[in-house]
């Protein structure tokens, strides 16, 4: 259903109660996606990335199989507290969007190795990304940083940080020790 300048989606989309692929909505004009959706609890894939969409519903919670949600170039603010519940959510993808920070419930996505909030407003990297023992890649391109806490050095799995067209100092002993440890770090 993606590049087909769909301005809404129905409800009746939470009828679709057996599909577990995928749903690609991306590169459409739609400003909403309806709590239905949550009834979608065997998709694996959702992108609804290229729209003007200002929230994702509470209901994208209940998605519980859900292993990648892309919602890149939207009008997003913030992401609904539900997002927590994405206990399989392996890849989260908001680049261009308009976020300054992420929900607490962040912190239960135990699953996620790949978080991208490229050209947002991130002045501060969340805390509920701490104890995310998987997480491998952040993409933290062109936001407002201009600093780093110490708990990044102890995320275990690490691979590569993007911190490029922020403020940040690349001589941090902070950033030393990420690379010391084998992580591609670029500033």
């Amino acid at each position: 259903m993606g590049h087909n300048a769909l301005t809404s989606i129905p409800d009746e989309l939470g009828r679709l109660t057996e599909l577990s692929d995928c749903l690609y909505l991306h590169d459409n004009q739609l400003s909403r996606i309806p709590d239905a959706v949550g009834k979608l609890t065997r998709l694996r894939y959702l992108n609804i990335g290229e729209n003007t969409l200002t929230t994702l519903p509470e209901a994208i919670g209940r998605m519980t199989s859900l292993i990648e949600l892309r919602a890149q170039h939207n009008r997003l603010t913030t992401l609904p507290d539900s997002i927590g519940r994405l206990r399989n959510l392996r890849e989260l993808w908001l680049r261009g969007n308009t976020i300054e920070h992420l929900p607490p419930s962040t912190a239960e996505l135990h699953e996620l190795r790949h978080l991208d909030l490229r050209e947002n407003f991130v002045s501060e990297l969340p805390p509920s990304l701490a104890g995310l023992p998987r997480l491998r890649q952040i993409d933290l391109r062109s936001n407002r940083l201009s600093h780093l806490p110490d708990w990044l050095t102890l995320l275990p799995s690490m691979e590569k940080l993007d911190l490029r067209w922020n403020n940040i100092d690349p001589s941090l002993p902070l950033l030393t020790e990420l690379e010391r440890r084998g992580c591609v770090v670029l500033t």
